[in-house]
């Protein structure tokens, strides 16, 4: 009986520390998977044109509820004299949602983290550029070198979907049809024909099919032909460029109202977090 006692309570002391070495272990692997693999910061200004602060709005809502499933760290800035070394150094990957830097310290930093593996993502108005305007083209490595677009040089108005052709397979178009219908956008033409530069990567463009694209009232504003890249990449470097960032807003009644969303496309979605996932692996290879 006594030996029978004393079986008894190695069994459950063995049984209790498998349980607790089950529960630990279990823990231990919840709580790996959601550790944030990469971590993301988003600079915008969001103050003039109620277009692109929507979808500023819009956006932050967005990739703030995809980093809760998707495992990366989702922060915000408006203070752009944040882009500077010491603070890009705790990220893998930098968005521009709705413009760019001026000042040229900012520049030099964002620069700097570019060419030494950085990850940046780009939306509509981050790429624009014209000269006069609040936005003139004064910094050639980024328009011209980095994104190889040069200055804008015109748009199609009102916003509206096009049907958009993938160009070339890569990690952000490897879930994508061959052509989908983008959600409604202000799509722009530039100055430089990307299909020139050996650095540039055009992932997607405005299918044929779109035209007319486009409602005007001003007829130049509607696109009846052309080669219109939307998407793309530079090979020299971590990027990846994205005209569509323009929702439709009620400015004709004076409501301000949204019309339109961005996020409310699925497969363009899943190009923007393919796309987005694809930066932060890049980086999280290069630093082991």
């Amino acid at each position: 009986m006594p030996q029978f006692t004393l079986s008894l309570s190695r069994l459950l002391l063995f049984v209790t520390g498998f349980c607790l070495i089950f529960l630990s272990t279990t823990y231990h692997a919840l709580a790996q998977g959601h550790t944030s693999s990469f971590k993301v910061v988003a600079f915008f200004t969001a103050q003039r044109d109620q277009a692109h602060i929507s979808f500023v709005q819009e956006a932050n809502q967005w990739f703030s509820r995809m980093s809760a499933t998707h495992h990366f760290s989702y922060d915000t800035t408006s203070n752009w004299t944040n882009l500077n070394e010491a603070f890009l150094s705790d990220y893998q990957v930098v968005l521009f949602l709705d413009s760019r830097p001026e000042d040229p310290a900012q520049r030099a930093a964002f620069k700097t983290y570019m060419e030494k593996g950085g990850g940046w993502m780009g939306f509509h108005f981050a790429a624009f550029a014209l000269t006069p305007s609040a936005y003139p083209q004064n910094w050639d490595w980024y328009h011209n070198e980095f994104l190889g677009s040069g200055s804008y040089g015109s748009n199609t108005w009102r916003p509206t979907s096009a049907v958009l052709r993938v160009e070339k397979q890569h990690p952000a178009t490897r879930h994508l049809p061959r052509t989908f219908k983008s959600s409604p956008n202000e799509w722009y033409r530039w100055e430089k024909d990307l299909r020139t530069n050996p650095d540039i990567q055009i992932l997607l463009s405005i299918d044929p099919t779109s035209f007319p694209l486009g409602t005007g009232p001003k007829q130049h504003e509607i696109w009846h032909s052309g080669y219109y890249p939307v998407v793309w990449t530079n090979k020299k470097y971590q990027m990846l460029y994205l005209n569509m960032g323009h929702n439709d807003i009620d400015y004709e009644k004076g409501t301000n109202k949204t019309l339109s969303y961005t996020f409310e496309n699925e497969v363009q979605n899943t190009l923007i977090l393919d796309g987005l996932l694809w930066l932060g692996g890049k980086k999280q290879e290069r630093r082991k």
